[in-house]
C-alpha cells in the first residue's frame, strides 16, 4: 500500500516522506507549493501539484491508487498572522481539511494522521500540559486546528476510519544526513532565526516579551527535534496499520527551555555573538508550553535528538547549506 502526504513539500512534511521513504513506504506528495518547494521532494516519491483543497484532484488521485493512509500536514503555521488573518486560517486549515477528510471517506481511506499543534491548549493552566486538560485556543491558528480535530473526531464516530491526531510542541532542527531543513525565507521558528542571526543573514534577534512569569522572563517552550516528530508519524501509522483505535497524542520530550537559553545554546554552538533585542510581547503567545504525554506508551515512540545543542547543530548546519546554495546560485 501507498501513504499520501499532504504539504509533502514543506519543513515538516519532506522529512515526514524521507522518513516514509527510507522505511521503504510507497509516496505520494500532494503540495501547492505555496510555501514548499519542489527540490525538497525526493525523485523516489509521486509527485502532484495541487491544493488539498480541490476535491476533484484529491479524489482521482485516491481512486486511482493504492493508498491506504493519508498523513496530513498542509496548513498555515503562524501564530500572529492567523490573528491578523483569522479567516484565511479557517480557510485553509479547517475548510480544506473538512474537503480532505470528506475525500477520505468517500474513497474509504482507514487511516489518517493529523498535524495539529498545543496551540489548541492556549494558555494552559498546568505545566507540563497533558492532553486531557481543557482546549482554549487563544488564536485563531489554534482554533483553527482544534476544528479538525473535533472533525475527526465526529467523522470517525460516523465510519470506518481511525486516525492519530499529534498534537506538535516546537518543532525544530534539520535532517541529520543534511536532505531537508527548514528552508521558508520568512519563516519564525526561533531556533532558525537565531542560527541566521549567527551566520550573520540577519542584523540582529528580536525576543517578543521579557516579563512573563517564566524564571528569566522569556516564554518557555518544548523544543522537539524534526526527526523525532516524523518518527513519531511513523509510529502512529505503524500502529493504526495494526489495528489501534483513534488517539490524539501530545509530540515534545516533556522538558522546555527559554527563549535566551536558546539563544545561548545558538551562540555556544556556532561560537559566535550577535546583538539581540527585547521588545514587547507578540499576540497570541502563552508564557510556557511543555508536553506531558502519554506518546511513548501509546505508540512506543523513543526520541533519538533529546537535546538542544544537537538541535541546534542540525539547524546551524542546514542554515550554511542553504547560504551555499543561494551563493551558487
Amino acid at each position: 500500500m501507498s501513504v499520501l502526504v499532504t504539504g509533502g513539500a514543506g519543513f515538516i512534511g519532506s522529512h515526514m516522506v524521507l522518513e516514509l521513504l527510507d522505511a521503504g513506504e510507497d509516496v505520494f506528495v500532494l503540495d501547492n507549493l505555496s510555501t514548499g518547494f519542489r527540490w525538497a521532494v525526493p525523485a523516489e516519491a509521486k509527485f502532484v501539484e495541487g491544493d488539498v483543497g480541490d476535491h476533484a484532484l484529491v479524489r482521482r488521485l485516491l481512486r486511482r491508487n493504492p493508498i491506504d493512509a493519508i498523513i496530513h500536514f498542509a496548513g498555515s503555521i503562524v501564530v500572529p498572522e492567523s490573528v491578523a488573518d483569522p479567516l484565511g486560517y479557517y480557510l485553509n486549515n479547517t475548510c480544506k481539511s473538512r474537503s480532505l477528510l470528506a475525500v477520505a471517506v468517500e474513497t474509504k481511506i482507514p487511516h489518517f494522521i493529523f498535524s495539529s499543534t498545543a496551540a489548541v491548549y492556549g494558555i494552559a493552566k498546568v505545566s507540563p500540559v497533558t492532553e486531557d486538560v481543557e482546549l482554549t485556543p487563544i488564536s485563531p491558528y489554534g482554533s483553527s486546528k482544534l476544528m479538525t480535530e473535533i472533525m475527526l473526531r465526529d467523522t470517525a464516530k460516523a465510519h470506518p476510519l481511525r486516525y492519530v491526531a499529534l498534537r506538535y510542541f516546537n518543532v525544530s532542527g534539520a535532517d541529520p544526513k543534511g536532505r531537508s531543513g527548514q528552508s521558508t525565507p520568512h519563516a519564525t521558528h526561533l531556533i532558525k532565526v537565531a542560527s541566521q542571526a549567527a551566520l550573520g543573514e540577519r542584523v540582529y534577534l528580536e525576543v517578543f516579551g521579557t516579563d512573563y512569569p517564566t524564571p528569566d522572563g522569556t516564554c518557555l517552550r518544548d523544543y522537539i527535534h524534526v526527526t523525532d516528530l516524523v518518527g513519531a508519524h511513523l509510529d502512529a501509522l505503524r500502529y493504526l496499520r495494526q489495528g489501534g483505535k483513534s488517539e490524539v497524542l501530545n509530540c515534545g520530550y516533556g522538558r522546555g527551555f527559554s527563549v535566551l537559553d536558546v539563544i545561548s545554546a545558538v551562540k555556544r554552538v556556532a561560537k559566535t555573538d550577535f546583538p539581540v533585542r527585547m521588545s514587547a510581547r507578540r499576540a497570541g503567545d502563552p508564557a510556557a508550553l511543555i508536553a506531558g504525554t502519554r506518546i511513548h506508551e501509546v505508540l512506543g515512540w523513543e526520541p533519538k535528538f533529546n537535546d538542544l545543542d544537537t538541535i541546534v547543530g542540525h539547524s546551524l548546519a542546514w542554515e550554511k547549506r542553504l547560504r551555499e546554495y543561494r551563493a551558487a546560485s
